[in-house]
């Protein structure tokens, strides 16, 4: 498991959301009451880029369909369907520096 610089914490205001890549993988990163949380951009339901969507609290919306995501955790909260989960990743925090363990 290798851990991967995605961006400063200043460059992460309170309850933004902002797509990463890493390696090769499109990676959702949220900072939501301080704390950092990444999982899988890529909705499960039609391969929208959650990044284009809406962060409320821990909950991503996905711009496309409206399929709800916990962003903590990857699971999928609310859809009229079963779409699977999110993957998650741990994320760690050293200085101004994000990093996200794939």
């Amino acid at each position: 498991m290798g851990k991967i610089i995605v961006g400063k914490k200043s460059d992460m205001p309170l309850g933004s959301m902002q797509k990463v890549e890493v390696d090769g993988r499109d990676i959702l990163v949220t900072n939501i009451d301080g704390n950092y949380y990444a999982c899988d951009d890529t909705c499960t339901h039609s391969g929208a880029s959650l990044a284009d969507g809406t962060l409320e609290g821990s909950t991503v919306t996905c711009s496309w369909h409206g399929a709800k995501f916990n962003c903590k955790s990857g699971k999928l909260e609310k859809f009229p369907a079963k779409i699977s989960d999110l993957k998650s990743y741990q994320t760690v925090v050293e200085s101004d520096s994000v990093f996200v363990q794939v």
